[in-house]
């Protein structure tokens, strides 16, 4: 008989945390239920803003400077960003605890895309044969179509591809990229699900990635006229670095009505990820699989959507895009709870592991939060209030650390001056507080605390940054 929990990971790729609030506009009936079934923690948040790092450190438990992905690995020579060495995934140790592994969609985390080597016995990755001949034959039943309805272009400056910015199209989910890929995972848990072992399928779409593109009957459930800019979309940036003005100068001229048509296809392509994953929740109901298994919900990043003038992610640490939707459901853990404790991305590493009853994965840059799952109550605030993400420029290169402690929060910006945030007072991130004389006690708190986690998990390049002209700091590292 089974006695460990299977794990279907649900996955989306730039995915704003707070789409789930109860009170958003977005529909996500399936992913509601499964927030019913379990623990949402509001305060979850990715330690990069790029997808190959974000899901390298979700994928071994390390930030980005120990295992090495820095950026995004299609975009710098073979010899960059490439994974460390000898450093564990946690699917190897699920595969060696006896479990069937899957996993189907998007990589992005190394270069081989030879997933068998880190623990997935079924290997169902965009790159591979499996994926490709699936996607060759649903495009043979559906057609391929490049007509939208609605649709925005990025075409500035001058000198730059125009590019896609939103589109609605006819063309059904099931016959694009998030249909092929959840087609696939429901094809491996038809079979799995009539084994005895325990099973782990890693679902991973591209969705709701820009360019934001939906389809008819999704993008018909909104009411574009109706929905309520955010009160940051018109933000000047007025005391925030100009590298993030700069960069909004791509979006320099778009509408109200651009902005509404923006989000309103970004929901929609969420509402059809909902329904896309609903297809997989339904299957394990039926298959009387799902009590028997652990669901995790989440997001490699979010995505700006025309905050302070700005979309996509990269520059700026607001936190449209470090915030990411994070949902754990299953045997043994609470059901219909909203947890503030501030849990990572990368820290599922150690999670999972713990879940599965496999051989743990220990290091210093992430902590397994399995016993707040079963207990969200009894997690101690001083221990789950803070956090720590850094990134690393991705083209560009840049410098910045994001630091939190309950609602404070400080941008260490390595180009530019600082920024500090208090969430509670100001969710929408529109008053710098760093340059104010009476806050200067808290942002060195912070940035105390920044140097923490920079000595604890080694980060030398940092630590090291005696040299007269890079410090940086509002304080040094000797200063802790």
């Amino acid at each position: 008989m089974q006695t460990d929990p299977n794990i279907l990971f649900l996955m989306t790729d730039q995915m704003q945390g707070r789409v789930l609030d109860p009170s958003h506009i977005c529909r996500t009936p399936n992913f509601d239920r499964l927030i019913d079934r379990g623990v949402r923690f509001r305060r979850a948040y990715t330690p990069n803003a790029v997808c190959s790092p974000a899901r390298a450190s979700l994928m071994t438990g390390l930030l980005p400077h120990n295992h090495g992905v820095l950026e995004v690995i299609h975009c710098v020579d073979e010899d960059q960003s490439n994974l460390r060495p000898h450093k564990p995934h946690w699917a190897q140790r699920l595969a060696l605890a006896g479990y069937r592994t899957g996993y189907f969609g998007k990589w992005h985390v190394e270069r081989t895309n030879d997933l068998a080597q880190y623990g997935w016995d079924t290997d169902g990755n965009s790159a591979t044969s499996l994926f490709q001949d699936h996607r060759a034959e649903v495009e043979r039943e559906h057609g391929a179509s490049d007509s939208f309805s609605i649709s925005k272009m990025n075409d500035q400056p001058p000198g730059y591809r125009h590019t896609l910015l939103y589109g609605v199209t006819d063309l059904p989910p099931e016959a694009r990229g998030v249909g092929i890929t959840t087609g696939l995972a429901y094809d491996f848990l038809e079979e799995a699900t009539v084994h005895e072992e325990p099973w782990c399928c890693f679902v991973s779409v591209t969705e709701p990635h820009d360019p934001f593109v939906a389809g008819e009957e999704a993008f018909s459930l909104y009411d574009v006229d109706a929905i309520e800019l955010q009160p940051n979309v018109h933000d000047d940036l007025a005391g925030r670095p100009g590298i993030y003005r700069k960069a909004g100068l791509t979006w320099d001229g778009i509408t109200d009505r651009e902005l509404r048509e923006a989000a309103a296809c970004y929901y929609a392509s969420i509402t059809e990820i909902d329904a896309q994953y609903g297809r997989l929740l339904s299957l394990l109901e039926t298959r009387r699989a799902l009590d028997d298994t652990i669901v995790i919900l989440t997001s490699d990043h979010g995505e700006l959507l025309g905050a302070h003038g700005l979309f996509c992610k990269n520059f700026s640490g607001f936190e449209e895009v470090y915030n990411i939707p994070m949902v754990v459901a299953g045997p043994g853990v609470a059901e219909g709870v909203e947890c503030d404790a501030r849990v990572g991305l990368h820290d599922l590493c150690p999670t999972l592991v713990d879940l599965g009853d496999a051989e743990s994965i220990r290091v210093s840059d992430s902590r397994s939060f399995a016993s707040i799952l079963a207990d969200p109550a009894a997690a101690p605030d001083r221990e789950w209030r803070k956090g720590y993400a850094e990134y690393h420029g991705n083209r560009f290169k840049v410098t910045q650390r994001v630091i939190w402690d309950g609602p404070w929060k400080l941008v260490w910006n390595g180009f530019d001056f600082d920024e500090l945030y208090n969430l509670d007072d100001d969710p929408y991130e529109m008053t710098n507080l760093a340059d104010i004389p009476s806050y200067r006690p808290r942002v060195n708190e912070l940035m105390a605390h920044a140097w923490n986690v920079i000595r604890a998990t080694d980060d030398r390049s940092l630590l090291n940054s005696h040299y007269p002209i890079l410090r940086l700091g509002s304080v040094g590292p000797d200063a802790v």
